[in-house]
């Protein structure tokens, strides 16, 4: 098999977030793979491991797209386990929103089967930045693919897929023909920790750096030109004010429950 999985590098969420730059940009200097993206990777790694991993002919490519830091994601991913990476670069590429990411994301995966087809394309639930979840989708329009989002466990059998979606009440299973775009949740697996064999190993695998010119996009389709949307004012967030403090003479419970009741909790 041949599945590309999509790798962010997202803002350290230890960290407070900031924008930057005339279009509000995210501010992406204490980065790091995004924690949603690994679930992705791992179940990919489950899929080649099951039918003989690399040395069968399986391939997992990580694929990420951003500036040149997103290179670190990529190599988080090979640490992991994916046997090579791909940094899709581009100064136009900045301030692109969900609709011109898809569009540069299917550009490159269209690349990357010339040489042979791509299987099954896999991502997180959502980046743990925008957390929009509308690429995925976005991403099987743009490559006429079948899709199936949200999956909380994934097979593939021969030509075919199966999976299933967990709602709050019940669930369902569905099935779609390969190739496909799948973004699973983080209740499908739990994702391996890169080892010391794995760190070393990572030294090894190549990581390809794509530009726009090379997978056929026109700068203006992309960045703050291409994009659907745009972020017109942004301010910090205001500080957190001081709590409402009970002291307890006798009648806390009840001025505890006047509390909850005067905020609409009750």
């Amino acid at each position: 098999m041949k599945i590309i999985v999509l790798v962010k590098h997202v803002p350290d969420a230890q960290f407070d977030r900031h924008l930057t730059g005339e279009g509000y940009t995210t501010d992406r200097d204490e980065s790091i793979l995004s924690e949603l993206d690994e679930y992705a990777l791992e179940a990919a790694l489950q899929l080649a491991e099951a039918r003989g991993g690399a040395k069968a002919g399986n391939q997992v490519i990580a694929l990420s797209m951003g500036p040149s830091g997103a290179v670190n994601a990529i190599k988080k991913a090979l640490q992991i386990g994916a046997t090579e990476g791909v940094h899709l670069t581009d100064d136009a590429l900045a301030g692109s929103d969900a609709a011109a990411t898809s569009l540069a994301l299917a550009a490159a995966i269209r690349h990357l089967g010339s040489d042979a087809p791509v299987d099954l394309v896999l991502t997180g639930m959502a980046s743990t930045d925008g957390e929009t979840s509308l690429v995925p989708a976005q991403l099987a329009e743009r490559l006429d693919l079948p899709q199936v989002t949200f999956a909380s466990s994934l097979e593939v059998d021969g030509g075919r897929l199966t999976a299933r979606r967990d709602a709050d009440t019940s669930s369902e299973t569905v099935e779609a023909p390969l190739p496909a775009v799948v973004s699973v949740t983080d209740q499908i697996n739990e994702p391996r920790y890169p080892n010391f064999k794995g760190i070393i190993a990572a030294k090894r695998k190549s990581i390809t750096t794509l530009s726009l010119a090379d997978i056929g996009v026109n700068p203006a389709q992309v960045g703050h030109a291409g994009s659907w949307t745009s972020v017109l004012s942004a301010e910090e967030r205001p500080p957190r004010t001081a709590g409402t403090i009970i002291t307890d003479e006798g009648d806390a419970g009840i001025k505890l429950v006047d509390f909850l009741a005067a905020q609409k909790l009750l």
